[in-house]
């Protein structure tokens, strides 16, 4: 369940990256960045659990 729902997180982070970037998302630790193939790779590890930890904390006030 955690592992679907970190994968959800991920596509819905790489979708809202260029937004994101203007307030420092996507260069955080574990945020991984690379060139290969004459593209550029992104697996935002570090950015994706921030967010998913501030999402929990929200629910959980909301709750």
């Amino acid at each position: 369940m955690w592992l679907l729902l970190f994968i959800l997180a991920s596509v819905v982070f790489s979708a809202l990256l260029p937004y994101l970037e203007r307030y420092g998302f996507g260069r955080l630790p574990l945020d991984l960045r690379f060139r290969a193939f004459g593209r550029e790779w992104l697996f935002p590890l570090g950015s994706t659990f921030l967010l998913s930890l501030i999402a929990w904390v929200l629910a959980r006030l909301l709750r």
